[in-house]
């Protein structure tokens, strides 16, 4: 192993391989610095299960075509406009050609899972879900021959004028503390596993929250970037949060604690009061802001509830719901006020309006003359047993990062790009995601930056 590379790349999940890999095949020599141990080697990718692409037409695996201007349309809608339409436009044209170029490195793709996910036009799943998909990336860079060493923590990162010169390890690898390179890629993701940076922002709420991820995603590589002069885009407290099941673990819960039941009944706080309207989109449009709004609330804790009539008709989750014969009994498992509860359930219930229901389209089931509304989806609940899931926010990733531009090289505070550093995945996600978020956007933006950050970075490397 050598002490000197072409392309050093921070990072082990997709946005790392992407960029290794990439580099690789532009004929630069590579090493991968994950900061994790082999088993838990893939940062967040571990518990994806698909991406967003654009394409032309339906293939074997997508039932139809999804172009480049609903994309943008969607990524518009999701993020209020908080996007850099620049970058944004080049990443949904550069997707196309992802579908296929992630299959030449050996991950493959199954048929869309249904429900509530109504994915089945616009998002490619993975054959085996993320963690199948990492191993076939490992196993072609390894093949390719990127070397990559795990438990490999950066330390500091030696920064002169906008120029990478050297990654400093906490640990010898081959009795070697500092790795010096040609170019850099900094993949190491967003700081949503630092409870205290979470802290500066959220304050002694974020103790609350779960983070559905890796443990390994603290920030360090982005601190040390932007200490070091690289200049920061977005809002530090934007994140991909969704509502996770208040039972799950701290860190690493993953897919499996998600729920996805929230549009198939309503969702009340600590005081059994509705706060946001549970139809309001077509649910992967909108899982992702559920996060949030849990986090608002008091002792950020809520509670999904629903009857007996719609438990074929989600995911189920790790883990089951909380039954009740009547509402009072239910309330009682929640710790929840029943009188108040009670109260709710049957305003919803007298609110709820004629219509025909499709969870798959906006419909015209209805509330009317309550606040909130729900304005698509509406149905009453009356049929016991009456379930319930309690929820907490769930922070997947967050969106401060480093700004780049359209060759993913980062740039610096004075606005002038950086001369060999470049950045994919989470830690510059905020470039595209000023706020919100649709399903498979994260693997999106990393598999494309990550691919052009490796390719440009060996070009640079080369000359």
């Amino acid at each position: 192993m050598s002490s000197k590379y072409d392309v050093l790349v921070i990072g082990g999940g997709t946005a790392a391989l992407c960029a290794a890999i990439a580099a690789r095949r532009g004929g630069a020599s590579v090493l991968v610095l994950e900061g994790a141990p082999k088993f838990y080697r893939g940062g967040n990718t571990r518990h994806t299960r698909n991406m967003r692409c654009a394409h032309d037409a339906a293939t074997e695996i997508l039932t139809g075509p999804y172009t480049e201007d609903e994309f943008w349309e969607d990524l518009l809608r999701v993020t209020g406009g908080q996007t850099d339409e620049v970058l944004a436009r080049h990443m949904i044209r550069e997707s196309k050609d992802i579908l296929n170029w992630i299959v030449e490195q050996g991950v493959r793709w199954q048929p869309s899972l249904g429900g509530t996910l109504s994915l089945g036009r616009t998002n490619s799943f993975f054959l085996g879900g993320g963690r199948a998909m990492l191993n076939a990336l490992y196993l072609t860079a390894e093949r390719l021959g990127v070397d990559i060493k795990y438990d490999a923590e950066v330390t500091d990162l030696v920064i002169e004028e906008g120029m990478f010169l050297a990654a400093r390890l906490k640990r010898p690898i081959r009795g070697e503390t500092e790795i010096r390179a040609t170019s850099l890629v900094a993949a190491a993701g967003g700081f949503e596993a630092n409870i205290e940076w979470l802290k500066q922002y959220w304050g002694e709420a974020a103790d609350n929250f779960l983070i559905r991820g890796t443990p390994y995603n603290r920030g360090s590589i982005l601190k040390m970037l932007l200490d070091k002069g690289v200049q920061e885009v977005g809002d530090p407290t934007q994140c991909h949060a969704v509502a996770i099941d208040a039972r799950a673990p701290k860190f690493d819960g993953g897919i499996i604690t998600r729920h996805d039941s929230v549009v198939f009944g309503i969702v009340v706080n600590k005081h059994a009061q509705r706060f946001y309207d549970e139809g309001e989109d077509i649910w992967p449009k909108r899982y992702a802001i559920w996060g949030r709004l849990v986090a608002a609330q008091p002792n950020q804790i809520a509670y999904i509830i629903f009857d007996s009539t719609v438990v074929t008709s989600f995911m189920p989750t790790l883990f089951p719901p909380i039954a009740g014969r009547t509402i009072a009994e239910l309330a009682g498992k929640l710790e929840l006020d029943p009188v108040a509860l009670e109260k709710t359930i049957a305003e919803f219930n007298a609110a709820v309006q004629p219509g025909t229901f499709d969870h798959t389209v906006l419909d015209d089931c209805r509330t009317d003359g309550i606040t909130p509304p729900k304005t698509h989806w509406a149905r009453r609940i009356e049929t016991p047993p009456y379930l319930a899931y309690p929820v907490r926010p769930g922070i997947t990733f967050t969106y401060l990062g480093t700004r780049v531009n359209k060759e993913a090289r980062m740039l610096m505070k004075g606005g002038k790009p950086s001369a060999n550093m470049f950045a994919a995945g989470e830690i510059m996600a905020g470039n595209v995601l000023g706020k919100g978020y649709a399903a498979g956007m994260g693997m999106t933006i990393g598999s494309v930056f990550g691919r052009i950050a490796g390719r440009e970075a060996a070009k640079h490397a080369r000359n």
